[in-house]
Order: C-alpha cells, then structure tokens, then sequence
C-alpha cells in the first residue's frame, strides 16, 4: 500500500480545483473562470485497491491585496509543508510576459527534497504541434520530477498523471476509510456551492467582495434540509446587484445552488438567502474568522 499528501498549486485560473473534481470524482471544489475562486486549502481523498493520495487544493499563487489575500497566501505556504509530491499547474495558452510570472512562482515555493511533477492543463485547447514548444519553454523553468500533459475539464491523461503521482510515493497506511473524499464540513461546502454561482452570476468587481455563512441547517422530521444562508458583501450598491431587479439575481444565484446541494446531500432543500452588507470585511480578522478562514 502507498500513500502520500500531494498539494496541488499554481497561478490563478489553473485549473487546480478541476483537476481535484475530476480525480475524486466529486465536486469537492467549487470552480469559476474568476481568479482567486479557491480561497482556503481543500482537501481530497482518491482511494485505490493499492494507494491512497490525500490532495490539498490551495488558492491561486498572486500578491495580497488584503488581509484575506494574506490568510490565502499563509494556506499556500502550510499546503506545500510536509508534503510528499508537490503538483505545479499551468495553463498551456501562456501568453509570452506569462513565462516569468510562472518562473518567479515556482522560485517562491519551498519544494526542497520534495518531488515536483508538472502538470500542464487545457491541452483540450490547443492543437497539438502548439503544444510542443509551450513544453520546451515550461521545461526550461525548473528541475521538474515528472511532466503530465492533461485536461482536467475531460479528464484527458488523468490516470498518467495519478500513474506519475505513485511513483514517487512510498509505502505508507491508509489516513482515512476508503468512503471518506474531503475533509470539508457539509455546511461549508454547501456554503461554498452558493458562493461558487454568485461567482458566476455576477460581474466585474462584486464577486471578490462575496462570502457566504450557512446561518441555520437542519435536516426536516419530513424529509430534505431547511438551510437560511447570508450572502456578505462590502458594498450597499453591491447588495442591489447581487439582488438583482425584482429579486431574480439572488432567486437565480439560489436556484442553481440548490441543484448542486441537493446532488450533494442526496434530499430535498428548502435554501432561503439573504444578502447583508459588511464594508471592507476583507480586511476584518474577527469577521473572517467567522465564517471560516481561521
């Protein structure tokens, strides 16, 4: 039997949450074409007849802009301690100034001893002889242990990437029973599954200013969940946005979670959300800690 911690990372818009959805087969990770949508570590269980892999989903590598950046940036660093294999994952349509974006990256992580496979993601993208080159210039960055071609959206090349992944693995006991996939509590990710929609159902600033506290879950005599949510933002214009015209931003935004809490918990829900204002709660410790970034 192997086993190992393997933590995933990379810049922004990577791919990195994907990658953790397709290889324990569930959403675990909540995912959005905005940058920064990981914003604490998240971990995974993929269980196999002869190895277990613990993968630790991290935020985006970018520079703090607030405390909340800080905290993400602190969850970067302690993801990548005492770890046995380290996953970079880079974007394969890198524009030319991206190459030293991606060199300081990987210059600033403390991989020393640890193995560092490469895993080079969206290929579904790019025809094929474009490919080559971008792996001749990302070859050139670091002293990779294992290049891993993938798309993690189609989940081409995964189980090479999970064969490349043992390798460098060594025997070990299994940390959790083979039904265990993550370690998140159900009211985060639930959380995390209203918060992935407003993500995608808003715009331009707003969406960085979002957080989501489950405020009341509880499972009805009858059946299903009754679950009252609170959608924060930093500004009383931005509650009107997130709101939506005669409500039908926020009815949208609750009726697609919805959908995904549901699969997830296997029952019927009753989600009722509220939006409230918290100004610069970014920058609030005591608030942050609240609501889940300790």
């Amino acid at each position: 039997m192997k086993s190992g911690f393997i933590a995933i990372t990379g810049r922004p818009n990577a791919g990195k949450s994907t990658l953790l959805n397709k290889i324990i087969g569930e959403k675990v990770a909540i995912v959005s074409n905005k940058p920064q949508t990981t914003r604490t570590k998240i971990m995974g269980v993929h269980t196999e007849d002869d190895c277990q892999m613990v993968l630790i989903d991290t935020p985006g590598i970018h520079k703090p802009k607030n405390k909340l950046g800080e905290k993400m940036e602190k969850y970067i660093y302690t993801a990548t301690q005492d770890i046995d294999v380290l996953l970079y994952i880079v974007d394969c349509n890198l524009y030319e100034n991206e190459y030293e974006s991606e060199r300081k990256a990987l210059s600033g992580l403390k991989t020393a001893g640890i193995p560092v496979i490469l895993v080079v993601n969206k290929i579904d993208t790019i025809p094929k002889l474009n490919l080559l080159p971008v792996l001749d210039r990302l070859k050139e960055l670091y002293d990779f242990s294992g290049i891993v071609p993938v798309s993690a959206q189609k989940g081409n090349n995964v189980n090479e990437l999970l064969n490349e992944i043992k390798k460098h693995l060594s025997e070990g006991p299994k940390f959790f029973p083979d039904d265990i996939i993550t370690d998140q509590p159900e009211r985060q990710i639930v959380a995390e599954f209203i918060r992935e929609k407003a993500l995608r159902l808003l715009n331009q600033e707003v969406p960085h200013g979002v957080a989501v506290e489950i405020e009341k879950m509880t499972k009805r005599k009858s059946g299903g969940y009754e679950i009252l949510a609170a959608i924060y933002c930093e500004r009383t214009s931005h509650k009107g946005i997130i709101i939506g015209k005669g409500g039908e931003k926020l009815k949208m935004i609750g009726s697609r979670a919805r959908e995904d809490i549901e699969r997830f918990l296997g029952g019927k829900v009753y989600l009722e959300l509220w939006v409230k204002v918290n100004e610069d709660w970014r920058n609030k410790e005591s608030f942050m800690n609240t609501i889940g970034f300790e």
